[in-house]
């Protein structure tokens, strides 16, 4: 019983598989480079043994063959040759083990303890924060998560690759491309004129999508999300501040079925219309679509729940209907500017630690009503339009829109990409359909 508690105590680690690795890097010091992908003098437990592996790193560094005569007298000239030791334990060392061949594995076995002092360490500083009355509960699951996620991203080891290997990969993809005929290499939003100038929604990409009231970012938000989770089957997440997830919910239907959504709000439906309600609600049903409708979302609970989104559901993209409404952390007297500026400088943060676009609504400033919107009318901030890899406005002239009864009650709508970091800007046409509140391609007869 005391052996155990003793144990539980000492933090975890393996002294035998610390000095098998250090030994097996200096009979092979080639090894070197496949260690230093992922081990660092910080993973040693013992003091001596990180001191040993900072000279070896050193002495790498410098170009310098790895034996016992450079080590020894790399540790001395640094003034940690008695802190790794001394000669003789250095000189031990390659006596621990009788060849490199398995270097990797005993370097596994060192990091994954030293994985688990982490773990140990974040543990501790929850407990002591979750104790402390000063600090918000949310800022506390923040902080851990975030710190989980830390150790997490530091287990991708990247490796480099042969070309022999690449190609192969390469012709691959180009076939499949070929067999599908979708040269999108992001997330497809369902409209073909914007997809070809973007090639998708890419990855860790920050995406504004800005527009006056009423013009239909959150109708466009919803088509793109439901093209790619009813249709393509791409697990999707939507945080909705603004609406709830029934009012929501009610517009994917109506745009879905295809029934006027005024009859579905006031329950006027025919019998035929509820085939169609059936079918539709079926496709939705099977849909990887994850809303959050919590109103007036502090900043650090938004990105807690796209963690979970992420890790529970895999989604590949996030809409965030909008901006505008997210509670930042800092609010007191800070200026309302510096407030979305750390808004947005946030999700575009969440957007590369998650690996996956990020795509937010705001709204355009009152001084571009009547005109197409620019970079200078996103609202409250231009840390916005500095973040945003991509900015698309809606624009349409709301005070002369005329249905044309030829295309069943649409309204033609400019699509602008005002900014892309990494490829074209230009403006496209696509129709709103009002009674469904959905957006549609233009077909090339109606351009």
């Amino acid at each position: 019983m005391v052996s155990g508690t003793l144990k539980d105590m000492v933090p975890p680690h393996n002294d035998d598989a610390e000095k098998a690795t250090l030994g097996a890097l200096l009979l092979d010091s080639e090894a070197i480079s496949a260690v230093l992908r992922y081990l660092r003098p910080d993973d040693f437990y013992r003091t001596a043994h990180s001191k040993i592996f900072s000279s070896i790193i050193n002495l790498f560094n410098k170009g310098e063959t790895v034996d016992l005569i450079t080590l020894t007298e790399d540790l001395k000239v640094s003034g940690n040759l008695e802190a790794a030791g001394g000669v003789a334990y250095v000189s031990q060392l390659t006596s621990i083990v009788p060849t490199s061949a398995n270097v990797e594995y005993y370097a596994d076995i060192v990091y994954g303890c030293s994985v688990r002092r982490q773990l140990l360490r974040i543990a501790n500083e929850i407990s002591a924060t979750a104790h402390d009355d000063t600090i918000d509960s949310r800022i506390v699951i923040e902080d851990a998560e975030r710190k989980i996620f830390e150790i997490t991203d530091s287990q991708k080891i990247g490796s480099y690759r042969c070309v022999s290997e690449i190609i192969a990969s390469t012709i691959d993809a180009i076939e499949k491309l070929y067999r599908t005929k979708d040269s999108y290499t992001g997330i497809p939003s369902g409209f073909p004129a914007l997809d070809n100038m973007t090639s998708g929604f890419q990855k860790s990409e920050f995406i504004v999508i800005g527009a006056r009231p009423s013009v239909g970012k959150t109708a466009l938000a919803l088509t793109m999300a439901s093209n790619m989770a009813i249709k393509r089957k791409i697990p999707v997440g939507f945080f909705t501040l603004e609406m709830s997830s029934m009012a929501l919910m009610q517009r994917l239907v109506s745009s879905e079925a295809r029934i006027d959504s005024r009859l579905l709000r006031n329950g006027m439906l025919k019998q035929s219309d509820f085939h169609n309600l059936t079918e539709a609600a079926g496709r939705i049903y099977e849909a990887p679509l994850y809303i959050d409708d919590t109103p007036n979302m502090k900043l650090l609970d938004l990105r807690a729940q796209a963690r979970r989104m992420k890790l529970k559901e895999n989604v590949q993209i996030i809409f965030i209907d909008y901006i505008g409404l997210i509670e930042p952390e800092t609010k007191g007297n800070v200026p309302r500017h510096e407030q979305v500026a750390e808004i947005s400088r946030s999700l575009k943060s969440l957007a590369r630690e998650l690996s996956i676009p990020v795509v937010c609504l705001s709204q355009v400033g009152r001084q571009s009503e009547g005109k197409a919107p620019t970079l200078a009318d996103l609202r409250e901030s231009g840390s916005i339009e500095q973040d945003a890899d991509v900015v698309i406005f809606l624009h349409r002239d709301r005070g002369t829109e005329k249905p044309d009864e030829e295309k069943k009650d649409s309204v033609t709508t400019e699509l602008i990409v005002a900014k892309q970091r990494n490829g074209p800007v230009g403006m496209q046409k696509i129709a709103f359909i009002d009674k469904y509140t959905k957006f549609e391609p233009l077909s090339e007869e109606s351009l």
